[in-house]
This record gives C-alpha cells, sequence and structure tokens, in this order.
C-alpha cells in the first residue's frame, strides 16, 4: 500500500487558490472544510488533479496552473448579444452579474452580463476563470487508498 496519491485514490485536500496578482479567489481554509475527489476521473481541473499525484498526507504544495491546465482560455466565441425579451419582465441587467439559463439544446448555461444595450444584452458564457492562470497552495489531508481485499 502506497502512501503517496495515485490516480484512483480518493484523497482528501486544504487549498488556497490566487491569481497572479495574488487575490484569493477560493479558500477550503477559509470554509474550514476539505475537498474530497477522486484522482485522475475528471472531478478536479486537469493541472490541479495532477499536482496531487505523489503527494503524501500532511505534504504542502505550490503550484501555478496556466488556463489550459485551468478553466481553458477565454473564447470570444462564447461572448454573446441576446434579446432582452428572452428575460423575465423588470430584469435589472447589472454589469458583472451571473444569470442562468438554457442553451438550445436545453442544457443549464451560466454568463455574465458585460453590456445592456436597447434592446439587447451582451454576456460572456466563459468561466469566469477563463484565461486565467491560477495559482494553489495545497495541502493533502486524506488518501483512501481503496486497496481491494482478497481471500
Amino acid at each position: 500500500m502506497s502512501n503517496k496519491v495515485e490516480k484512483g485514490n480518493t484523497v482528501s485536500v486544504h487549498y488556497r487558490g490566487t491569481l497572479d496578482d495574488g487575490t484569493q479567489f477560493d479558500s477550503s481554509y477559509d470554509r474550514g472544510e476539505t475537498i474530497t475527489f477522486e484522482v485522475g476521473n475528471g472531478q478536479m481541473i486537469s493541472g490541479f488533479d495532477a499536482a496531487v499525484v505523489g503527494m503524501t498526507v500532511g505534504e504542502k504544495k505550490d503550484v501555478s496552473l496556466a488556463s489550459d491546465e485551468a478553466y481553458g482560455p477565454h473564447n470570444p466565441m462564447a461572448v454573446q448579444s441576446v434579446p432582452k425579451d428572452l428575460f423575465e419582465e423588470g430584469f435589472e441587467f447589472t454589469p458583472g452579474a451571473t444569470v442562468q439559463g438554457t442553451n438550445a439544446q436545453g442544457a443549464p448555461v451560466m454568463g455574465t452580463i458585460l453590456s445592456e444595450e436597447n434592446d439587447s444584452v451582451t454576456l460572456d458564457f466563459n468561466h469566469p476563470m477563463a484565461g486565467h492562470s491560477l495559482n494553489f497552495l495545497i495541502e493533502v489531508v486524506d488518501i483512501d487508498n481503496k486497496t481491494e481485499e482478497t481471500s
């Protein structure tokens, strides 16, 4: 049984995420609750997932992820103008606010309001962290090796 994180392990970690300018965007420490995920199954952004492999319980690591290892580059095609009549009457269009809706296929989508025009609103459907390099302090708290018992 290995005491290092391997693909397929379920791990619990604490983390603090910052942008390159030092702005903190998320912290499990502040919430007082670790996150638990299975390494290598796509639950986490690829760079974070890869960073925990080989770590041991109690180990802390600083990692810097380029946008392609995180939420991808900012896609200008995901910035679109939509008619205001798609929103309920009286809706307040506040730049920077997040709105949720459905696409043409009925799947849920999230967008950030960029601007309001006379009869349309410009929305950015990129993930808010798209195009950003992300920095994480990661601390492994627990590793579940899930070894199968043989009889």
